[in-house]
């Protein structure tokens, strides 16, 4: 097993981590947005971990970029659309997390945590069933 394998296996598992904190964060900051909640220290903890989470995937993930043959099925997917889509989610997850720690205000905090994250974890399926369409024998959920 070389170190592109063990990498892309590293990504291809974190993929988990980083759905289920950002699905987390969604449902939170959707609850707190509508039910007018505070924002307390695990909403915010729960934000920094999906962040962290994101970046570690992307980190990853541009590591293979750099590194991945060039022969692989879907080659046009995975050099363009993935890898865009991948950085905007991660450029979307910064930037709602950046902007929420300016406001002071509980609901509105909720609301842009709930937007952007909201729209990366949208962009992020995409790209997912795009993945789907673009090589076929890869599943929603895994690899075959």
């Amino acid at each position: 097993m070389n170190f592109y394998s063990i990498l892309r296996s590293a990504h291809s598992g974190w993929r988990y981590i980083v759905l289920v904190l950002l699905v987390l964060a969604v449902l939170q900051a959707f609850s707190g947005w509508f039910g007018k909640k505070s924002y307390t220290e695990g909403n915010r903890k729960l934000n920094v971990f999906t962040l962290i989470s994101v970046h570690v995937q992307i980190t990853f993930g541009l590591i293979l970029y750099f590194l991945s043959p060039l022969v692989e099925a879907g080659i046009r997917y995975w050099k363009m659309e993935h890898i865009a889509l991948m950085i905007f989610a991660a450029i979307l997850v910064t930037v709602g997390n950046a902007r929420s720690k300016k406001i002071v205000d509980s609901s509105a905090k909720h609301r842009v945590i709930a937007i952007y994250f909201g729209f990366a974890l949208l962009v992020i399926l995409v790209a997912i069933f795009m993945m789907t369409k673009a090589d076929p024998t890869r599943s929603f959920f895994g690899v075959s």
